[in-house]
């Protein structure tokens, strides 16, 4: 733990040293193998939901359930028939990559056995688009959506049978998609999944338990998210062994695991406050990210949940270690942490419990806007820097939320995004190993917190447009002349090249 505290406070001196100055800056101020891309996932931006085979998954049964206040991703932006016109805006965007994920039930509909023949046909096609306009596929297999099927078997990820059943699914896609596909992430933010779905409740399979959670009929609050992430990172560590072993050196891809991070800082200097920064960052990042770094669970993980924190096996820490190529990043807000040592008296405590502390976010995390503050994706990269060696980083996710409007000037997310990528500039320029930035979202989709009540795309879809046509938001020009070379200056505005004679409003195949 002393050492922890150690790299912490290092994390800390960078920030306070250092010196914001990518104010100013362009496109060629990044490495000449940078990625910026954008993304969405498939069960927010497919819908097609019951078509060609598609059978439901756990966010199908959920939302149809009402817990989403009648919104479902059942037609959502429609990109199943639509793929070929987003993918031509993508291109026009200038964006060297597309982040999604593959529908596990879309692929093979009853969680294992005979693939789908119309699924794979379409993310075939999918690939071979995005492939033939220069843009690199980005595949995550697994972002919150297994195959309601497996839920009604076993319970899905509380039971030890998804490894096997999850590492069969990749091989298909490995074994599909690998000749085209060099980036391959396993799971989508494996550590806000296990709280927000088996602890607090609030996503499907909403599994929770009393006193813990909302409104739950089955779950355990206590030990469940423990043993969901112990069987994710088994998952994780088989698909990717798999990979490494079968297919990588054939393919020459790379593959990795996402997690999400909070940019932790404490709320005062007080020892007490240092020390509970560092139990945020292990269980909140350390969960999931000290095994594949390291083997094993955070010392303070293992003391705080006790019995009910499974135990790697010799041969499953060695499994699970270095078990990927780089790391990704899910990063939208900065938090601050104090110390609330006093729940560890309780006898009855849920992973929340455990952390004993208190997360303290500007403004309200379920409604407000986020605030602008790049400290926070720079202490993430700093602490992946100081305290895991540097790993190539990708930045999966960025992205400012708003209330869904009609309304195209999205400024609060031109800043949002000038300030983000201007720390992620500065930290590169100390040192960090990060190999792209990915806004999230390129469309307005459904979104997994929200629905269709917020937004976080570069484009506005209108939902009851029956043609659900896309319209370029501010952002989308923003980004689209940052790509395309534009120099990028205070408060977020472009400065034009002075051989090009446009402005932010223009066309995006402005000459």
């Amino acid at each position: 733990m002393l050492l922890r505290v150690f790299y912490l406070l290092l994390v800390l001196l960078n920030l306070a040293a250092a010196i914001f100055s990518a104010d100013r800056y362009s496109r060629k101020d990044f490495p000449s193998d940078f990625i910026f891309g954008s993304g969405t996932s498939a069960y927010q931006v497919e819908g097609a939901a019951d078509e060609d085979g598609r059978t439901p998954s756990i966010w199908d049964t959920y939302a149809h359930a009402g817990n989403m206040g009648g919104a479902t991703g059942d037609v959502s932006v429609d990109q199943y028939h639509k793929y070929k016109e987003d993918v031509k805006l993508m291109a026009e965007t200038g964006l060297d990559a597309y982040r999604f994920s593959i529908s596990w039930s879309r692929l093979i509909p009853n969680g294992r056995g005979p693939v789908n023949p119309k699924g794979l046909l379409y993310y075939n096609n999918l690939i071979d688009e995005l492939v033939s306009h220069g843009i690199q596929p980005h595949v995550t297999l697994y972002h919150y959506d297994h195959p309601q099927a497996l839920e009604d078997e076993y319970g899905g990820w509380i039971s030890r049978k998804i490894v096997k059943d999850f590492t069969a699914y990749a091989e298909v896609c490995f074994r599909e998609f690998g000749d085209r596909v060099k980036h391959w992430t396993t799971l989508n933010e494996p550590n806000i999944f296990l709280i927000f779905s088996y602890d607090l409740g609030m996503l499907p399979p909403n599994r929770c338990s009393p006193p813990f959670g909302f409104n739950c009929s089955q779950g355990n609050s206590t030990s469940e998210p423990y043993l969901v992430a112990h069987h994710l990172l088994l998952s994780h560590a088989s698909a990717a062994r798999l990979y490494k072993e079968k297919y990588q050196s054939k393919q020459l891809g790379l593959i990795g695991i996402n997690v999400y991070g909070f940019g932790i800082v404490p709320l005062t200097n007080s020892t007490e406050d240092l020390l509970a920064t560092q139990r945020a960052n292990d269980f909140y990042l350390g969960l999931i990210a000290d095994p594949v770094v390291f083997g094993d669970y955070p010392e303070s993980v293992k003391r705080n949940a006790g019995s009910r924190l499974p135990v790697f096996t010799e041969h499953e820490s060695n499994q699970v270690k270095g078990s990927f190529d780089f790391l990704g990043l899910n990063y939208y807000v900065e938090v601050q942490v104090k110390d609330n040592s006093a729940s560890l008296k309780s006898e009855h405590r849920d992973l929340m419990a455990d952390t004993a502390i208190e997360m303290i976010f500007n403004g309200d995390f379920q409604k407000d806007e986020y605030p602008i503050d790049p400290r926070g994706l720079q202490a993430v990269l700093e602490y992946f820097k100081q305290f895991y060696g540097n790993p190539p980083v990708y930045i999966h996710e960025n992205g400012q939320r708003n209330q869904r409007t009609s309304s195209l000037e999205d400024t609060s997310r031109v800043k949002y995004m000038q300030a983000n990528i201007g720390s992620v500039l500065d930290c590169i320029r100390n040192g960090s190993n990060t190999r792209g930035y990915f806004t999230w979202s390129f469309l307005d989709v459904f979104e997994l917190l929200g629905g269709y009540e917020v937004c976080f795309g570069l484009y506005y879809v209108d939902i009851d447009d029956p043609l659900l046509e896309r319209h370029p938001k501010l952002s989308a020009h923003w980004f689209s002349q940052f790509l395309k070379g534009s120099t990028v200056v205070e408060d977020g505005i472009i400065q034009l090249p002075t051989t090009q004679n446009f402005s932010p409003l223009d066309p995006l195949n402005t000459p």
